[in-house]
């Protein structure tokens, strides 16, 4: 805790702090409201399907190269500004009312979408320059516990919202959160110690090519460092599941569980709950424990409960394990999530980091787009629950092959570090030692 209040001693971290905890709330509310009420609306899983793949595709055209964007412009403003037209851009959500309408839907996501791709790696980049860097792991489980809480109060107001005001309530409840969150942006005074990328003058093709060159860039970074490509794999496999996840899930507890909207959204909220806890153990654990070990333990605790939440309605047709489970998993989830950036973070240049996170969004938005057209098409055929099921083992697998690759790299050097600690106290040499300690009976 003490950590904690240290970091949030930091002016330009609670306002950004602030400016995520109140545009993701509005998100949550609209995400939730909108899932369930385009499902109650056409009552097709595809159509939930094509929902989220209108506002991911974006993600995988534009993401790696909106990074570059990025990295060339004033973060602050960057997201200042995308707010702003987020907000502008729910307003045609105001003419929907029937099923027929439903491509107007469509259209918002994908715009949205197009905009968010340059809010999302500002975002990113821009938490190293507003604190120290032995304060980034508990600045990025405070962000972290921004998700959790936006997700409990815009979760359980979003299935509420939904059933008094339709998608009407629920754009203009998005909108004013992202009025709000620009606000506060708008109000962070700098961006300490960040490089800034040196523009090439002269003729527009000169600048094209040098665009190209660091979007060649991020994607060789991504590609040909360790710790990145694993990442990006482990995104892969688990943002598949995730777009499953998020057109499955309505379905799920509507036809599965037989809950109401408003069931829908407590259950979504529950996460949370053990999202909050679960920062609380992120912030104390600190440095002291391997973030790639974190991240794959977290992960396979993730999928484990995944599978329990999907599985016992076979048996048991309640709505009230679903809600246990979901707390249960929330722990596991912001402790995946704070490894998974610090690892990110800490392995990227300060002028690099926009154009790596949008390709690490690209991977992450072709996985989402790719789990929800299997998710819209697999739950009509295969089932919903065998299709959720599969979502929570990928989350297992994707734990097991970080604990495989980076925590045992983790590991090999700290035990390296910690043999050549003890050779230069003893002052002799490792080579040496070792074959002594061989030859010793």
């Amino acid at each position: 805790m003490h950590a904690i209040l240290h970091v949030l001693r930091r002016r330009d971290l609670r306002l950004l702090l602030a400016a995520d905890l109140v545009s993701m709330t509005g998100d949550w509310v609209l995400r939730i409201g909108l899932t369930y009420y385009v499902y109650a609306l056409t009552g097709s899983t595809l159509a939930s399907g094509l929902m989220l793949l209108t506002s991911f595709t974006p993600q995988i055209l534009l993401g790696s190269l909106a990074g570059v964007f990025v990295d060339r412009w004033n973060l602050r403003r960057t997201m200042a500004v995308t707010d702003v037209l987020l907000a502008l851009g729910l307003l045609p959500l105001l003419a929907v009312h029937r099923a027929g309408q439903i491509w107007i839907v469509y259209l918002v996501s994908a715009g949205q979408g197009c905009v968010q791709q340059f809010f999302t790696p500002a975002e990113q980049s821009l938490l190293p320059h507003v604190i120290d860097d032995e304060q980034l792991i508990t600045a990025n489980v405070l962000s972290s516990q921004n998700n959790d809480v936006s997700r409990l109060v815009g979760s359980a107001i979003g299935g509420v919202v939904a059933a008094i005001g339709g998608i009407a309530l629920l754009a203009l409840a998005d909108a004013v959160s992202f009025l709000i969150s620009a606000g506060l942006i708008a109000a962070i005074r700098a961006e300490r110690g960040r490089p800034r990328t040196r523009r090439v003058g002269g003729e527009l093709r000169a600048r094209l090519a040098q665009m190209r060159a660091e979007w060649t860039e991020g994607l060789r970074l991504c590609a040909g460092h360790r710790v990145l490509r694993v990442i990006g794999l482990f995104f892969m496999v688990t943002c598949l599941g995730e777009g499953v996840m998020g057109t499955l899930f309505a379905p799920f507890v509507r036809s599965s569980l037989h809950a109401s909207s408003t069931m829908y959204g407590v259950i979504s909220s529950a996460q949370a709950i053990g999202g909050v806890c679960g920062g609380l153990l992120a912030a104390s654990l600190g440095s002291r424990s391997p973030p790639a070990r974190v991240l794959g333990l977290g992960a396979v605790a993730f999928g484990a409960i995944d599978l329990a939440m999907f599985l016992y309605p076979l048996g048991y047709v309640a709505a009230w394990p679903a809600i246990v489970l979901m707390i249960l998993v929330g722990g596991p989830g912001v402790l995946l999530t704070t490894a998974a950036m610090t690892l990110l973070q800490r392995s990227t240049l300060p002028r690099h980091r926009g154009r790596v996170f949008g390709a690490l969004g690209a991977v992450e938005g072709a996985a989402l787009v790719t789990g929800a057209l299997a998710a819209g098409l697999l739950g009509s055929s295969l089932g919903i629950i065998p299709t959720l099921a599969a979502q929570g083992g990928g989350y297992v697998l994707a734990g097991a092959l970080v604990l495989a690759t980076l925590y045992r790299d983790e590991r090999h050097e700290r035990d390296e570090g910690e043999a050549g600690k003890r050779d230069a106290d003893s002052g002799g040499d490792g080579s040496t030692q070792a074959a002594e300690v061989l030859a010793s009976p």
